[in-house]
């Protein structure tokens, strides 16, 4: 059976963004973790008995960033199920999309993870180092492209 775990990508966007594009403003958030390898992630995490995989997702957000679901707005069409092995063992995470109501919310880290970004689409590819993570994060920002 595979490990299963839940997460929000979360982005903001700038007001102050100069460009006609809108996406330009786009910054997505991801926390560097202090365990392992310290790789960079969206807040994420394992499902809970008797949780449903998006209570999951706000949970641990809340958890790892200290952000309530009341500060972010989901954004409805968008899901991605990744799945890949972790240590021999299969792990599907499912990942939403969420804004930040207010840019300039502050992010509470939990002692799981050491450190913060805001990254633009080009800089958070290059801190999520799996290729898949990096492809989820392009595809969210065609995603919100399309919606401009």
């Amino acid at each position: 059976m595979a490990v299963r775990a839940c997460g929000l990508i979360i982005y903001r966007r700038l007001q102050s963004a100069p460009s006609s594009k809108v996406t330009d403003g786009i910054e997505y958030l991801l926390l560097q973790t202090s365990y392992g390898t310290h790789h960079w992630t969206p807040p994420k995490g394992h499902v809970d008995p008797g949780e449903d995989d998006l209570q999951t997702a706000f949970r641990e957000t809340q958890e790892e960033a200290g952000l309530q679901a009341s500060q972010l707005t989901l954004v409805e069409g968008y899901k991605k199920e990744l799945h890949y092995p972790v240590r021999g063992k299969p792990k599907t995470v499912i990942y939403w999309l969420a804004e930040m109501k207010d840019c300039n919310t502050e992010i509470k880290l939990s002692e799981e993870h050491q450190a913060f970004q805001w990254l633009k689409l080009e800089d958070a590819c290059r801190f999520a180092e799996y290729e898949d993570m990096q492809a989820t994060l392009k595809e969210v920002h065609q995603f919100l492209c399309s919606k401009v």
